[in-house]
């Protein structure tokens, strides 16, 4: 009988390490099951990321958001794919100290916002944020 405990006990332990290493320290395969999104139509599910993220609390997107970050306008046209992939993958490890936030984002939900990026990027009707705006009116004006 004691024995049979022993065996129970150390399973216990060993899931209850297993799901504490999923749950803090995530290997992408564990994303990818876990955070599938569809990408039938990527740009709409990006933008529902977006927001989902709340990415706007520190960037401007699109014509919303705040400039605590980076403001996103161009974002595609300044990085190449590969770059921006691999810093939505984990911000930290392209620079060390970083105040974004590892989302720790599958591979699908990357693709989803890097795709709603590109579609305001490439967008006629896509504008810079306001205060770039009013330093360029700035200097068209000699101020």
């Amino acid at each position: 009988m004691p024995r049979s405990r022993l065996i129970v006990s150390s399973l216990m332990a060993v899931a209850v390490v297993a799901v504490v290493w999923l749950w803090f320290f995530p290997p992408r395969w564990w994303l990818n099951v876990t955070k599938p999104v569809d990408l039938t139509d990527p740009v709409g599910t990006g933008k529902i990321l977006i927001g989902k993220y709340d990415c706007r609390r520190c960037h401007f997107i699109g014509e919303e958001g705040i400039s605590k970050g980076p403001a996103l306008p161009g974002v595609t046209k300044r990085l190449d794919a590969v770059s921006l992939r691999l810093w939505l993958r984990n911000p930290g490890s392209i620079r060390g100290g970083t105040s974004m936030p590892n989302f720790r984002l599958s591979d699908s939900e990357i693709e989803a916002i890097v795709s709603y990026l590109t579609a305001l990027d490439n967008s006629p009707t896509e504008r810079p944020p306001p205060d770039e705006a009013v330093k360029k009116l700035k200097r068209l004006l000699g101020g």
